[in-house]
Parts: structure tokens; sequence; C-alpha cells
């Protein structure tokens, strides 16, 4: 006890003078530290107890704030039953797949392990989340946002706002990620959700038959007349949402890391894993509050009613409570080309500076000749060796029991195929771990197919893309005609519409091993998924880093695995030493905190 108390006092005396000669240091990014404890909550956001996951007993999980190039440190403590990873979409990563947080570069962290993420948030601004990616935890829980700020040098294209408000919204089943994992394990839908959860809560009982009483709803407070930065994301299982705030405009400034050409919007449709800012102006009358809404969309809206979420937003001078009907969703349900006119408006600030001072158009992306193209199709779920299974190109994906990177530096053989198809081919679908074999530097076109029945969302970790095209029907080459080659956005996942395509662009300048997936979780649990793998034949060390000090070993590498011991105490001292270290080490070398 006398020790742990001296060792925590020379850790107080060290920080402050850290903190003091910090001041007169500049050169190197700063470093963010993060403890998230992952583990189980009982709480009952739609009126029925159920346990749900939380990071350090909050559902959702806290706020992960950063500053372009920022390094960011995340330890993990999995306190569930269960193997567990965690993935930052979004964040690029560069040169460093192996913190992604998905089979294909990480082996899970079992029950009662933790694991260091650290990584750079590298030219980067904007607005993400992080979730877990393993077994469908993420419909338990377990999210929580992402704001990468920009450094005070470089400008944002709007007036400063009054503050930050981040909204999180999703689709919500009573049943926990074990039950909805056993029904589809079983060969069944998930089927309808039980409602629509806002920042994990219920919503506000506008409706006596379809919200019964004593649900906790969700408070947003503002100040008349200020703006804010309304930060809004869909980390629900598998329904797109119509978000929108009763008599106030969203004016729509960014997307997943990119500033857009900003427009007003009386209402918004957010797809699963998607992200957007809006500035919000409170010049509302202060009569009432106001509904804040986010309903099912690209659904029979009228057996859905129960799956929207209802919050207040309340002015500093409100006379009264919200009332009456909610404000309406879009009437476009029956004219699918009318919903597809609003993200095909969403265009890029070309002249608004991001991460960097040069502007966002400095990229010409129409003008680059594309090297390869591939078309991936999806397809309704579909029994595969007596198993209910969704695909990509006829191949639904077997999770690796080995990481792929970490196969290829140990040199295992038969870990996975680099044989995935560039587009579909006339054969029984089968599953299989195949790869795609992706050339460092080239700038490929993905057309993303949905034959499927369902809104899909899909994803690429390590990148963002040009969404060039959408539209319905199936693509062809004279669809490149429509392409807009100036201004798209550009962002990380994209959704594509039932019996529609959507066409994007990417620069493969980000070595490593990334994982293209479709974001609604019963389509990616059952197989709909694949990765890039890209890389660079004259590696040396400058564009892809080595495995990290902890990495972790699973499957055919397991025997390299050690045990991990814990107690409190040591754990304590461990995390207190580990933080006096580094701080010590970036004293001595001039670059702490700056």
């Amino acid at each position: 006890m006398h020790i742990r108390m001296a060792f925590l006092k020379l850790s107080l005396f060290i920080l402050i003078h850290v903190a003091v000669f910090s001041s007169f240091c500049f050169a190197a990014d700063p470093y963010v530290f993060y403890d998230f404890k992952v583990s189980y909550l009982t709480a009952s956001p739609l009126g029925v107890p159920q346990q749900v996951i939380a990071i350090n007993g909050k559902f959702p999980g806290p706020v992960l704030n950063a500053t372009t190039n920022y390094n960011v440190v995340v330890n993990v403590r999995n306190e569930l039953d269960e193997d567990l990873l965690m993935t930052w979409p979004g964040i690029q990563m560069r040169r460093n797949s192996w913190q992604d947080g998905v089979l294909g570069t990480n082996c899970p962290i079992p029950s009662k392990w933790n694991w260091t993420y650290q990584f750079q948030v590298k030219d980067q601004i904007g607005s993400f989340f992080y979730f877990p990616t393993l077994n469908l935890q993420r419909a338990s829980g377990g999210f929580g946002p992402v704001i990468i700020n920009n450094r005070e040098v470089i400008a944002i294209p709007f007036a400063k706002p009054d503050g930050d408000i981040v909204i999180v919204i999703g689709d919500w089943y009573i049943r926990n990620h074990t039950a909805l994992r056993t029904a589809l394990d079983s060969g069944k839908d998930l089927g309808m959700p039980d409602g629509v959860l806002i920042n994990g809560k219920g919503p506000y009982r506008y409706n006596t038959t379809l919200v019964p009483d004593g649900i906790e709803y969700e408070t947003i407070n503002a100040d008349p007349g200020k703006t804010y930065r309304v930060r809004v994301h869909n980390v629900g299982t598998s329904t797109s949402l119509n978000f929108r705030i009763q008599n106030h405009n969203l004016l729509l400034v960014e997307t997943e890391g990119h500033y857009t050409v900003q427009q007003n919007y009386t209402s918004f449709d957010i797809h699963v894993g998607q992200s957007y800012s809006f500035l919000v102006t409170m010049d509302q009358n202060a009569s009432s509050d106001y509904y804040i809404v986010a309903s099912a969309r690209f659904v029979n809206e009228s057996v859905w009613q129960r799956v929207t979420g209802v919050a207040i937003l309340h002015y500093s001078n409100s006379k009264g409570p919200a009332s009456g009907s909610l404000p309406e969703a879009p009437s476009d349900i029956y004219n699918q080309w009318a919903a597809m006119t609003q993200p095909r408006s969403i265009r890029q600030n070309t002249t608004a500076s991001g991460a960097r001072p040069n502007p966002q158009g400095s990229f010409h992306y129409g003008s680059i000749n594309v090297s390869e193209t591939y078309v991936l199709r999806s397809l309704p779920p579909m029994t595969i060796d007596g198993k209910l299974r969704a695909t990509l190109n006829g191949i639904s994906f077997v999770k690796p029991d080995t990481p792929i990177r970490l196969a290829d530096v140990h040199k295992v053989k038969g870990a996975y195929k680099l044989d995935f198809p560039n587009k579909p081919l006339t054969r029984p679908p089968r599953m299989d771990r195949s790869v795609l074999n992706a050339t460092y530097k080239g700038f490929i076109e993905v057309i993303l197919q949905n034959n499927d029945t369902k809104m899909q969302s899909f994803h690429m970790d390590g990148y963002s893309f040009f969404v060039v095209g959408m539209d319905f029907g199936i693509w062809t080459e004279s669809n490149r005609n429509n392409y807009n080659k100036w201004d798209a956005i550009s962002r990380c996942t994209t959704e594509v519409y039932p019996g529609g395509w959507t066409a994007v662009l990417i620069s493969l300048d980000n070595v490593g091993v990334w994982n293209l997936r479709v974001e609604n979780l019963d389509r990616w649990y059952l197989g709909q998924e694949t990765y890039m793998r890209i890389v660079n034949p004259e590696e040396n060390g400058d564009t892809e880093m080595g495995p990290p000090d902890n990495v972790l070993y699973c499957g055919a590498l397991q025997s390299l695995q050690k045990q991990q011991h814990h107690s409190g105490a040591t754990s304590l001292l461990k995390g207190i030493s580990k933080l006096v270290l580094t701080s010590l080490m970036a004293l001595s070398a001039g670059i702490l905190f700056c």
C-alpha cells in the first residue's frame, strides 16, 4: 500500500512538471488517452429491462474527441462473456490496418482481457462513431461518437457554432444480440425492430397508444438564437431512418470527414452506418418544445409506426411541452426515384479546406484513368450448405481464423484465397475466404449492385471513396456518361437502393488489408463482406507499419500467444506507469502534448 501511494505521488509530481514543460514544446503530434471498460448493463430503453453493452457504464458510450493528426490511445478492457473487437469506421488508420478492429486484421480480445489500440487520425476531420464488430454485438450497444476537430490554423467553412450536439440514432430490438444471433443461425429473419432509440433512450410519449407510459426519453437543451452543429449517426442494426426537427431547417455541412456544399433540408435520410453534420439555428418561438424525430424509412410505414424515435428540443425559455402530431416524414415511399434525389444532391465543397490547407477539390479524381473495375452484386439471403447466408458475387465470406495480414507476415498457408471475382459469375454460391487482390496506387471503380429487396449501406475501412453515381436497374458501362466527375462527395459509407446500384471511385494509396462490407448487421453477420488486400511490392517500412508489439495471436498462430494475468492493483499501476513512461519519453524528446 505504501509503495502504491509513493508511486502515485511520484506520478503526480512528474505529470505536473510535464504539464509545465509542455507549454514550451512544439514538435510532435499530441496524444489523447482513453480507457474503455466494455461490460453489460441492465437498461430499459423501450420500457422492458434488457441487457445492453455499455462503455465505462454508459449507454451509448462516451465521445472520443481528438484533433487532426492526434495520436489516439484506447485501452479496451473486455468485461463481456465473449470475444470483443472495437472498430473505428471512417478513421483511415493510415499505414496501420493492424488497429482496424475486424477479424481480417485482428485476433479478438478474449473475455476478461484488455488490449490497447493506438492509431493516428492523420489528415482527417469530421464526424464518425465506434462500435464492436463481432457477433452482432452492436445490436446491443457498445457504440459511441467520434469527433475529429480541425486544427486551429485551418478555417472551417462556416461561422463557428455556439455548441456541439451529438445525436446517436438507431433501430432497436428488445431481444439482445445473442437472441438475434440465434434467430439468424436458425434461418429466420430478424423481423421488424421494436423501436428506435435516440441517444440510447426510447420515444417521448407523443402517442398514448403507440408509446407506453414511463419510458425515459432524450431532451436536447438549447438557447434561443444560437446555432449548433448537430452531428447525427445511424448506429442501428438494419433500418434506414429519416431524421427531422420540428419547424427547424437542417443545413448540411459535413459527412464522414468531408465538408459539403451547404444546403437546407427539412428532413434527411440517414442510412445504417452513416454520419452527418448539420447546422441548426434555434430561430423559432419558445411557445413550446419541439419534436426531434427518427423514423423508419423505405418500409411499409403504416405497419412500422412503432419504429419511431422521438426526443425533445427544449429552448431555455420554452413555455410548455411539445404536443400534437409529429412532423411528417417524406411521402415518396412509392416513388423511390424522388427519394434518390436527396443523396444525389450531396456535393463536396471543393473550395473548403478539410484537414489540410489545400482545398478539398484539389484532387481531380474525374481526370484519373480507372485501372480496374469491380462489380459487386448482392442478392437476398439464400441457403448454402444447409445454412442461411448472404453473398457478394456468389461468395459468402467465412470469418478468418487467422487475420489475413498476420498470416502473410508469418507465412501461414491456406488462411485465405486471393481469388475474389471482379464481377458476378454464373456458378453455384459458396462459402469461402475469398479476398480481393488489389494493386497499390491503383485507381479503381467499384459498382455496388443491390439485387436484394432491402436498402443497404456499404462501407470500406481505411478509405474514403467518391460517390460518382447511383440509379435503379442494372449497371452498364454506358452509365459512366452520367457520373459526377467534379464535386462528388467523398465518404466511407454509401447507400445502395434495392434494385439499384451505386458507383464509387477509390484511390488505393493506403497499404494494408481493408474490410469491404455491408453495414446492415444481419447481412454482414450472414457473410456479405470481403477484404481488399493492398500490398506494396517494394515495401521498405514507409508505406506500411509492422505488427504492433502487443499484437494478439489466434488461429494457426495461437501457440505464439501468451496469457494475460490481471489484478486491480497491477492493472492500475501498469496503466499509470505506462502514462508516466510515455510522458517522460516525450518530455525528454521535447515533444509532449504540443
